[in-house]
């Protein structure tokens, strides 16, 4: 028999592919729980939020953020500009903590923000401390298996996976021992490695230079299934695609093994690249953002106009989850399989099934309410690639265990009309 709700939200489209649920529907919450999905729901709340027109998804996962403000340089952003106040519940930080910073991390972030944080630990030392200009501090000299180790069973609740790059600036360098052993430290936790493909650095000048194409081939056999490659979609040398302009057949062996791919959109991102990783039938298992200092359209306060474009990764598309979310719907993935990758996969990244990612009674009520705004919109990425689109997914707000945020976040892009 229904009870009293501390909020419902009545009338809007419910999408779960966890459940398989797409309908429209009234959902209650009490108690921080969705404790409710019906058709319509008559039972007094203490909040009633009209969705009629709106799509109603389980709360947001970024599956690659740079949130440790202050401390990664200017790479960290406002973890709740990115999350709560950008519809979004969960941020997973990607290498911004190392075992010598998560103390802060969760000090001073994971333990004080409305945003559910978690993160994927740096295997290097020094974590995400602007290490595109000092890349020395990547190599073997900067990692401690035993530290990493020992930090990251300590903090489980917060530790959900390990971060290390592979690109041809660090092969060069010195091969993929560093990978090595980012994949020992996966392994001894138990948890997945997330390797960042695409150029950081650049090569070294004296040595033979490195094959963009043999790093992909040497990197798919030391993951296992769990593990994830980001950037798929990457602009630079390293990814998906070969020299040749074909996706490497190892990267389907490596799916077929279990490896997941995820977005990393960032300033990586290429429409063309994209368009050709889709069309060869890979699907990215999880959308992250990457946003960062450099690639969001509000620069952190400070920030040198010269420092910030000089900067390797500086972008000038206007981007967030949404955005990259409205991009593969243009690129031919269906709304429904786009839900999935920021709302069911990403928990079972996680490991919180159980809790997130669903709309479902008795899981955490964390949701996510979206619009679709139909109207004539155009995308770009940072090749000057530019699409239009007749559709734009925009945050209207969210609930972050029963508690409303609206979508007010200054990093929310305009939309730009065609």
């Amino acid at each position: 028999m229904e009870t009293g709700f501390d909020t419902v939200l009545k009338g809007g489209r419910v999408i779960d592919p966890a459940t398989g649920r797409d309908g429209v529907f009234d959902v209650g919450v009490k108690g921080g729980k969705i404790t409710a999905i019906e058709p319509q729901i008559s039972a007094p709340a203490t909040e009633t939020i009209d969705a009629t027109d709106k799509v109603v998804i389980a709360g947001m996962i970024d599956t690659h953020g740079h949130i440790y403000q202050h401390v990664t340089g200017k790479f960290g952003l406002n973890p709740d500009m990115v999350g709560v106040r950008s519809g979004v519940t969960t941020i997973i930080d990607q290498g911004g903590p190392s075992c010598m910073t998560l103390g802060g991390f969760r000090h001073f972030l994971a333990d004080t923000s409305k945003t559910r944080l978690f993160c994927f630990i740096s295997a290097y030392l020094v974590g995400g401390l602007e290490g595109h200009m000092y890349p020395d501090l990547y190599g073997p000299i900067g990692v401690n298996p035993e530290h990493t180790i020992r930090v990251g069973r300590e903090n489980l609740d917060i530790v959900r996976g390990v971060k290390a790059h592979a690109e041809i600036g660090g092969q060069s360098r010195w091969g993929l021992e560093v990978i090595k052993v980012g994949k020992q430290i996966s392994r001894d936790l138990g948890l997945p490695l997330y390797i960042h493909l695409g150029q950081l650095w650049p090569s070294v000048e004296e040595g033979p230079v490195p094959d963009p194409d043999e790093l992909i081939r040497e990197l798919v056999p030391i993951m296992d299934e769990g593990d994830m490659l980001a950037h798929p979609f990457t602009r630079h040398p390293g990814g998906f695609v070969s020299e040749t302009g074909e996706v490497h057949p190892i990267v389907f062996e490596a799916i077929e093994r279990g490896v997941r791919v995820d977005v990393g959109h960032g300033s990586h991102f290429s429409f063309e690249v994209a368009k050709k990783v889709l069309d060869a039938g890979i699907k990215p298992f999880t959308l992250g953002a990457d946003m960062h200092g450099y690639n969001v359209t509000v620069p952190p306060e400070g920030m040198q106009k010269e420092v910030r474009e000089s900067n390797p990764f500086f972008g000038v598309a206007p981007f967030n989850l949404t955005v990259a979310m409205t991009e593969l719907m243009t690129l031919g993935m269906s709304l429904n399989d786009v839900v999935a990758t920021v709302t069911q996969n990403p928990a079972s990244v996680l490991g919180k099934s159980d809790e997130l990612g669903s709309i479902a009674v008795g899981r955490c009520a964390d949701i996510s309410v979206l619009e679709i705004i139909n109207g004539r919109f155009k995308l770009s990425d940072n090749s000057g690639v530019e699409v239009v689109t007749d559709k734009l997914v925009r945050p209207v707000m969210c609930l972050k265990d029963g508690e409303r945020f609206d979508a007010d976040s200054p990093l929310i892009p305009d939309p730009v009309l065609a």
